[in-house]
Order: C-alpha cells, then sequence, then structure tokens
C-alpha cells in the first residue's frame, strides 16, 4: 500500500496553532461573558470548561505524535502483542464498559518494535472504533496473519465505515471526518501512522460506508 512522507513540520505547527487559538478565543469570549454578568453565567463556563479540555487533548495529541515522529530503532526489542493488547485494554476497562463494548482476538505474535508505541498503536485503534461507533455497542477484533519476515495485523471493527474517497485522508493529521462532531484533535490515525512507518510498515484502512472497517497493518516479525 502506497503512503505519504510525514507531514512538513510548518504545516503541522500552523494547523496546531489554529487549533489552540480557536479554543483560546472561545475561552476570552466567554471569560469576558463572565466577567460582565451574563444571564445565563453555567452556559458561559460550560463552554470555558470544554475548551479547555480541547486544548488538553491537543497537547496529549502533539506530545503523541512527537513521540511517534521520535522512535529510535536502536531500542527495538522482541515484543508480544497479545501482552501489549492486554495491557492497553486493561487501560481502556472504563471507556470500553461506558460504551458495552467487546474486544476479542486471536494468536497474536511476537514482533520487533518499540513496546510504548505498539501500545499506543493499538490504543488510538481501538479509541478510534469507540469513537466512531454504531447504533449496537461496538464489537471490535483483532487478529494476526503471517507474511515473509512480517506480520499483518487487523483490528476491524462493526461501525457505521467510511466512504472509500476518505480511506487515505483519514492519516492526514487534524482530520476528522465528522469536523468538530468528535472529540479529540484528528491526530490518533497520523499517530498510528507514524508509530508504524517508524517500524518499517505499512499501515492502511479497508472499508464500505455501513459495513464497519479494517485497519490493517504491518510489523517486522522478531
Amino acid at each position: 500500500m502506497s503512503q505519504s512522507a510525514d507531514p512538513n513540520v510548518s504545516d503541522l505547527l500552523f494547523h496546531a496553532c489554529h487549533e489552540l487559538r480557536t479554543s483560546v478565543r472561545s475561552i476570552q469570549v466567554q471569560a469576558q461573558l463572565l466577567l460582565k454578568n451574563v444571564e445565563n453565567p453555567h452556559n458561559a463556563a460550560a463552554i470555558v470548561l470544554n475548551s479547555s479540555k480541547t486544548i488538553d487533548l491537543l497537547a496529549d495529541g502533539l506530545t503523541g505524535y512527537a513521540s511517534a515522529l521520535d522512535i529510535d530503532e536502536g531500542s527495538f526489542r522482541p515484543v508480544r502483542m497479545d501482552v501489549i493488547l492486554r495491557t492497553v485494554l486493561a487501560g481502556l476497562d472504563k471507556e470500553l464498559r461506558d460504551n458495552n463494548a467487546e474486544v476479542t482476538y486471536g494468536q497474536l505474535p511476537s514482533v520487533r518494535g518499540d513496546a510504548d508505541r505498539l501500545a499506543d498503536l493499538l490504543k488510538n485503534l481501538l479509541r478510534n472504533a469507540l469513537r466512531h461507533r454504531g447504533e449496537a455497542p461496538p464489537r471490535v477484533r483483532v487478529t494476526a496473519e503471517e507474511q515473509s519476515n512480517a506480520w499483518m495485523l487487523a483490528v476491524r471493527d462493526d461501525g457505521p465505515g467510511i466512504e472509500a474517497a476518505y480511506l487515505e485522508s483519514i492519516f492526514k493529521p487534524f482530520e476528522r471526518l465528522h469536523g468538530r462532531e468528535r472529540e479529540g484533535p484528528g491526530l490518533g490515525l497520523a499517530i498510528c501512522r507514524a508509530i508504524v512507518q517508524r517500524h518499517g510498515g505499512s499501515i492502511w484502512a479497508e472499508s464500505e460506508a455501513g459495513k464497519g472497517c479494517t485497519f490493517r497493518f504491518t510489523l517486522p516479525a522478531s
């Protein structure tokens, strides 16, 4: 699968600054209304809190993206993906229960890589399935298939799916298929691509609208 190169750093910083300015300006406007004793101060306070949460999420996203770009191959070690997945599921326990989600997995391999970043990879893919769920409780399946000197893993969900025209653009930083309707800065899948590429692999999405989505990625065998 062909993949685009890393985004230009200046473009990334421009978008980050734009996102920050939007949230900061919202906070400033609502804070000024609070100082003027508006009729509905609770609404203004809620907007301030939501905008500050957006800034916090953006900071987390940028930190994760920077960590993905800074992976050192010299730190790669054999990593058991089943152990990584179980650790991630434990950390996401509350989010999974809140969504009544079920995650199942088959036999997963040992690969060579950075354990922390591979955990981030799985975490972002699972959270993506939760954010873009359908009306029914999410059902996610993680599987693996052996290839020559590598493994291809797949994370499949049963959500509403993605139209073919957007299967590549979803990996771009700050790309949101649903605008601001969904929580998050739009960096999760960009982080996933950066992590996989730093491991010498590829990641892509397969989907049809209304029929769920499968994210496939390759990693070097241990």
